[in-house]
């Protein structure tokens, strides 16, 4: 029986850049121990990159009125088709290396209950990378090279446990608000939230947004409003890895250290708190006030 089961609704395999990143990215999934990959969704080409691949592929997954899957069809797809004790939600076009899964077995010694997320590093790949033998070794110098650290706002992945999670919106994937709330639901049911990123590297390899429409990033996209709709608001689509409980540094969990941003984010929820009986917009400005509002919205564009 694998650990994890990785699952994820890749984008059509229509655009050969889109198509040449997913392929990187899900090959890099088949090369882990322990791992079981699922592929949901009946994108063109998605079918035919599953054989190539030799993964699981589940073509029946709901969709909201655009077309585009919904988060609650795709964890109960997972749940119904994994054999694994963990499962993890990941984006198509995210590459991991060994170090993930050794994060993820340190998780579960220390936690029983949590979700496992982590910063990305972005690079740009413009072809086909080349898995022969030591190429994370290769790719984590091209990173140190060329790539960049993103910052603490947007998860590419959430690892988490069978007992958490039983009950998700039907949040559309692909759009702004159901990763937040995926660790705001963490953080209220007192599960850890466990940033990983001091002891793993996971990589985003950059795209433009062609596929979606005008080519606009995701969270100008309609579906967002009723992603935030769902996720009850404005004030809980506002966590991100700054409101992580714990660390993992060589493999034992600590607190996060106090950087300014974290200590911002705090003071905020802190308001949000003692003036939960105003309004959101009342509270919106309380908690944001002008001289420090500009500073944390830039984590959001």
């Amino acid at each position: 029986m694998p650990l994890i089961t990785l699952f994820s609704a890749p984008k059509p395999f229509t655009n050969p850049h889109i198509a040449m990143i997913q392929r990187n990215a899900i090959k890099s999934w088949t090369l882990l121990p322990d791992v079981e990959v699922i592929l949901l969704g009946e994108e063109t080409g998605l079918a035919e990159a599953a054989r190539e691949l030799r993964v699981k592929h589940i073509p029946n997954v709901t969709r909201n009125e655009s077309g585009t899957p919904l988060i609650s069809s795709m964890f109960q797809l997972a749940r119904e088709n994994s054999n694994s004790d963990l499962l993890c939600i990941i984006n198509a076009d995210m590459i991991l290396m060994p170090d993930f899964i050794g994060a993820a077995q340190q998780a579960v010694k220390l936690k029983d209950k949590f979700v496992l997320l982590s910063q990305r590093w972005d690079l740009d790949v413009t072809q086909p990378l080349d898995f022969s033998n030591v190429w994370e070794n290769r790719l984590r110098s091209t990173i140190h090279n060329q790539g960049a650290l993103h910052r603490p706002a947007g998860s590419d992945f959430f690892l988490f446990p069978l007992s958490t999670f039983h009950e998700v919106p039907n949040f559309t994937i692909g759009r702004a608000g159901w990763d937040n709330w995926m660790i705001y639901k963490a953080r209220k049911e007192g599960w850890a939230v466990i940033d990983c990123t001091p002891s793993i590297m996971i990589v985003h390899q950059n795209h433009d947004y062609s596929h979606l429409p005008e080519g606009k990033p995701h969270y100008e996209h309609p579906d967002t409003n009723e992603n935030i709709r769902l996720a009850g608001g404005q004030a809980n689509i506002r966590y991100t890895i700054l409101d992580s409980t714990h660390q993992l540094v060589g493999g034992k969990l600590i607190r996060p250290k106090m950087t300014s941003l974290r200590f911002t984010r705090k003071f905020e929820l802190f308001l949000r708190a003692i003036f939960f009986f105003l309004p959101e917009n009342v509270v919106e400005n309380i908690a944001r006030p002008k001289r420090w509002k500009k500073r944390i919205n830039k984590l959001f564009k």
